[in-house]
């Protein structure tokens, strides 16, 4: 899939999808089925129009990037929208942005897709528009609720990474680099990868997790290690369950699973110990069950190699 520069891009678009499409969840996937050209915006609308209310977003734009080129499409082109953008009109977003500049043949948006200064722009006005073939998707629900990139994100803070999961289409995935910590863990008999979560994204609530650490079985605490008292920032400690290696200063790639269980405060180390060993024994089922179900999909190899 080509990744281009809306001013980089040509006329000819196609079958276009355009929406802002965070987490690319089953609801965008409807939407973007059948296009060949997928237009959004980067970075989110909101941050732009309203910073004050901007959400922690689902996918970073290489994240959402690398799902949409695995449904069959063509080219990603991205709009960098700033205040200017903004201003545009809905007509204007129309008539300069859709027809001339990319001349597509058809556009597919979701039914509560607006655009343009004021969000004066909606699903009714593009389907009224002679010029091209207008593709409205209804919302998509699942067990009785809609599938929304703002659910999905309570969800995750709310540690529902499993039935985010499936309102995703796949596990929430969480990217960060490795950073140096207290050694704490491989004192216990438990060695981790510490990461900082990353600013801006969204982060699973406090609580131990079954994840796929750049493929590997993992448990993942999320939290400020209340047994200790250590008085630290929200830390991501990852162990890879059967891994001896270095991994400072690398990327994992965290995939949320199912939580185990909430961040607890333990009256001791041996107390904490026990709990982990239960957590290992359950990340590890876990996790050995989701490979069995998806062996040869995972966009990624697994971490024998820190360079990889």
């Amino acid at each position: 899939m080509r990744l281009t520069e809306y001013e980089d891009a040509g006329p000819g678009a196609g079958a276009l999808a355009v929406g802002t499409f965070d987490g690319v969840h089953l609801g965008h996937r409807e939407v973007i089925e059948g296009a060949d050209t997928v237009l959004t915006f980067e970075p989110h609308p909101v941050a732009v129009i309203a910073p004050s209310h901007m959400p922690k977003l689902l996918t970073p734009l290489a994240r959402k990037a690398e799902i949409i080129a695995t449904l069959g499409v063509d080219e990603l082109i991205v709009i960098r929208f700033d205040a200017a953008f903004a201003a545009r009109s809905a007509a204007c977003f129309i008539d300069e942005v859709l027809v001339a500049k990319l001349a597509a043949r058809s556009v597919s948006v979701g039914e509560n897709f607006r655009f343009g200064a004021g969000a004066a722009g909606d699903a009714a006005m593009l389907a009224a528009d002679g010029r091209f073939e207008a593709r409205v998707v209804a919302l998509r629900e699942l067990d009785g609720e809609i599938v929304s990139s703002s659910r999905i994100r309570s969800l995750i803070a709310a540690g529902e990474v499993a039935r985010a999961g499936r309102l995703l289409g796949a596990p929430h995935e969480l990217r960060a680099v490795v950073v140096g910590g207290d050694r704490r863990g491989r004192e216990l008999g438990f060695p981790t990868a510490n990461m900082i979560p990353p600013e801006g994204l969204a982060c699973p609530g406090h609580g131990v997790y079954a994840c796929l650490a750049n493929g590997l079985p993992a448990a993942v605490n999320i939290g400020v290690r209340p047994t200790f008292g250590s008085g630290r920032a929200e830390l991501i400690e990852a162990h890879l369950i059967d891994f001896d290696g270095d991994l400072y200063g690398s990327e994992l790639r965290l995939r949320f699973l199912e939580r185990l269980r909430g961040e607890r405060r333990f009256a001791s180390a041996e107390e904490l110990v026990a709990a982990m060993r239960d957590d290992v024994e359950q990340a590890r089922a876990i996790c050995a069950a989701e490979l069995d179900a998806t062996v040869g999909l995972l966009p990624f190899r697994a971490v024998d190699d820190p360079d990889n």
